[in-house]
């Protein structure tokens, strides 16, 4: 295939991602909507990309060579113990082969990657998107609509739904695929790793390592990444929320940064001080209000990523709870399948079943993986004080079920 108009619905990650595979892939106009006027790169949280996930998409070209990032070895899981000292004792210790991101510095990374021939609009906000009537062929009929806040429609060969959780093209494509809430939520916060320095003499910090604390009812991975100004400790913990009505749960909306009330601060202090370890509970006091936020976690599975000259990437596809370290990775995979199936294709139709087949496959797994990881690890937690290297060993191999790990699978070339 050579030619054709694409609209990529998204800016961040996933639409960068698209944009620029199906640019180099042959398309012959391709235009980013993203609704946000300002610079996206502020989301100061990390993320995680399994190692031989990033030699993969490196080798693709969706991963740029230049990105910070910050080198994973091991992940330690530990409990509050009062008799092993402030950073509490070590159940068990297992590989754990990642580089850790800064958000914003990978999206950087992304954008600055974009072909030059690529418009990207900001400040456009999509209402609606109109898929193209069945059967309708290469002509007019045969293309997308993608509707505007302003009132215009803009017709499209090919729309791609980078757009997240609350995707108005996967309503278009397949209403009935909504976020479901999981029953807790995360909360997040980011701080400068200079001032674990304040600590000094209560624990060891490892920095190449994410360490998992556990406790009754949820857990916590923090682990370091790279910042814009130097090194950070980024941190997500996971619980059931507060019973006071402050959160609300019919869409995935969160307290941003710097929104949380003092409440949910109360709240988040009283958990740390109840069950972590005294040196990872001094650790995470140390993140500025404006840095911590709280996000109710969601999973979803779209009936169908790609139909009707529309198509589904990123977290607008499958909505993977963060147990499983793959959304990035799964992200740039998308983009990468879709440019495979465009360089193989003879026509559009072709190029989505072969997307659907491939990718709806790949978002399923990952779905079903990070619930078994989420019930075991918040919801169903075990008696972790009482387990040992073998016991934690035969739990995490229960989770996998067979998978051979988390950060993604290697995809079908």
């Amino acid at each position: 295939m050579r030619g054709g108009t694409v609209a990529v619905i998204g800016g961040s990650i996933a639409g960068c991602a698209v944009a620029t595979a199906v640019a180099r892939a042959g398309a012959g106009q391709v235009t980013v909507l993203e609704r946000t006027r300002g610079r996206l790169e502020d989301r100061g949280v990390g993320l995680c990309v399994h190692d031989e996930r990033a030699v993969e998409l490196r080798a693709s070209g969706a991963l740029p060579a230049g990105i910070a990032a910050h080198p994973l070895r091991r992940r330690r899981w530990v409990v509050r113990d009062d008799a092993e000292g402030a950073g509490g004792r070590l159940i068990w210790q297992q590989p754990f082969p990642f580089h850790s991101y800064h958000w914003g510095l990978l999206w950087r990374g992304l954008r600055e990657s974009v072909p030059d021939n690529v418009v990207y609009r900001q400040g456009e906000t999509v209402t609606a998107v109109e898929a193209a009537a069945p059967g309708s062929g290469e002509g007019e009929g045969g293309r997308a609509r993608v509707r505007l806040a302003g009132g215009s429609a803009e017709p499209y060969d090919l729309v791609v739904g980078a757009d997240g959780y609350r995707s108005v093209v996967r309503a278009a494509l397949c209403a009935d695929s909504r976020p479901h809430y999981a029953g807790y939520v995360c909360w997040r916060g980011n701080v400068d790793a200079a001032r674990l320095d304040e600590l000094a003499g209560l624990g060891d910090p490892v920095p190449e390592a994410v360490t998992t604390v556990c406790f009754p009812g949820g857990s916590c991975v923090v682990y370091r990444i790279p910042g814009p100004g130097g090194p950070r400790v980024n941190w997500v913990l996971y619980a059931a929320p507060p019973r006071d009505g402050q959160l609300r749960f019919d869409d995935p909306t969160s307290f941003p940064p710097g929104a949380l009330t003092p409440a949910l601060a109360g709240h988040l202090g009283a958990l740390l001080e109840r069950e972590f370890p005294p040196y990872w509970r001094r650790a995470l006091a140390l993140t500025d209000p404006a840095d911590t936020f709280v996000q109710p976690i969601y999973d979803l599975e779209a009936a169908r990523t790609a139909g009707g000259r529309l198509l589904l990437a990123g977290d607008a596809a499958s909505v993977v709870r963060p147990h499983n370290t793959s959304g990035a990775a799964k992200a740039l995979q998308d983009a990468t399948a879709l440019a495979d199936g465009w360089r193989r294709s003879e026509s559009f139709e072709e190029l989505l079943d072969g997307y659907h087949r491939a990718r709806g496959a790949a978002g399923r797994e990952l779905v079903a993986l990070a619930r078994r990881l989420g019930r075991a690890q918040v919801e169903r937690t075990p008696a972790w004080a009482a387990m040992d290297a073998d016991g934690m060993a035969a739990w995490w191999q229960g989770q996998l079920d067979g998978a051979p790990g988390i950060g993604g699978r290697a995809m079908a070339r």
